[in-house]
């Protein structure tokens, strides 16, 4: 059964000039223990169907389903706490707190007593490949590779079972890249999360168990790996 389900999505919105069709009917579904890749040129949409997965915002038209229930019709800030977990190119950690803090926040929106929290955060940092002696550090004192695996780690933190990843290795060396990837891949195969990843990645889209790539509206690539779907 599908985890994540998309049922003829589509979404456009209004600027100054016009209105701008951004996404134009899609239809998937994405499974429990699988990494999936979306890739495309700039525009094609793959941004903003990552934000409408997230619960970010809603569709135009169409439905985007999670364990069966719509978003449109369920309590969407909840959705968002507890049912997803976005982790973005530029890390967003807080500056003004803690690696472990960092880590505890979502836990702690969620209800976990600070100490729980706090014992749960260094646990996750240590699984990302933190050291212990750094939990108690702030995000200026750490490399990006590292900031991108606190930022996994917070993603874990709310025990979410989807995992949204925007360009995860956009802003890291290719050593860093490699360590990310083989973190998201193991948290999907091993620990059985859904990993969706956007990336401009090709070599690292390539890995994954199944590939969106999407061109002029189309996905292309081989068809044992990807589906149709049309998206501007």
């Amino acid at each position: 059964m599908a985890l994540l389900e998309l049922r003829d999505v589509k979404y456009s919105y209004k600027n100054e000039y016009q209105t701008v069709e951004a996404v134009k009917g899609i239809s998937y579904s994405f499974e429990k223990g699988k990494m999936y890749a979306v890739v495309g040129k700039s525009g094609s949409g793959k941004t903003t169907l990552l934000s409408l997965m997230a619960g970010l915002d809603l569709p135009t038209e169409g439905e985007i389903l999670f364990e069966g229930v719509s978003t449109s019709s369920m309590d969407i800030e909840k959705y968002r706490r507890q049912s997803v977990a976005v982790i973005y190119q530029n890390f967003m950690l807080f500056p003004l707190l803690t690696l472990a803090e960092n880590v505890m926040f979502p836990m702690e929106q969620n209800g976990t007593d600070a100490k729980t929290a706090y014992q749960k955060a260094k646990e996750l940092l240590l699984k990302v490949g933190l050291k212990e002696d750094q939990c108690d550090r702030y995000p200026a004192m750490i490399s990006g590779g590292e900031k991108q695996r606190v930022a996994i780690a917070r993603a874990l933190g709310m025990n979410a079972p989807v995992i949204l990843a925007d360009e995860p290795t956009g802003n890291l060396d290719s050593a860093n890249s490699r360590k990310i990837m083989d973190i998201l891949k193991d948290l999907a195969h091993n620990d059985h999360y859904c990993v969706i990843m956007v990336t401009h990645d090709d070599a690292f889209a390539e890995e994954t168990d199944e590939l969106l790539r999407l061109s002029d509206g189309l996905a292309v690539g081989s068809p044992k790996r990807t589906r149709m779907f049309s998206v501007e």
